[in-house]
């Protein structure tokens, strides 16, 4: 059950290509959002569907590879953990932020033609 523990699997859509960033001490950090789409009737009987965005990073080779392969658009299966975290903003403001941290992913083969 251990490993049940704060685990995330999403599959979406990438909303942008990865913004990687480099550290002083030669870590990289890429960052990149990722849309999942679910589809229901709604009680008017129109299907609908509602889009939701989540924020993914991933730390050191992930980043590197996310930076390297994933592309705005790409359909991938991701894994991860959840986080939160908090900051003040330039103008005081508390802010707080939901991310997945990235484990692991799959991009999906684009069969359109």
């Amino acid at each position: 059950m251990a490993n049940l523990r704060n685990r995330v699997q999403l599959v979406g859509n990438l909303g942008m290509d990865p913004e990687v960033k480099a550290f002083d001490n030669g870590r990289k950090l890429a960052k990149f959002t990722l849309a999942t789409n679910e589809s229901f009737i709604g009680a008017n009987g129109q299907e609908r569907t509602e889009t939701q965005w989540h924020n993914i990073i991933a730390w050191g080779k992930q980043a590197e590879i996310a930076q390297k392969y994933l592309q705005k658009g790409n359909e991938v299966a991701i894994e991860g953990r959840l986080t939160h975290r908090q900051y003040e903003d330039k103008d005081k403001q508390t802010r707080y932020v939901t991310e997945v941290v990235l484990s692991s992913y799959v991009i999906f083969p684009d069969f359109k033609k």
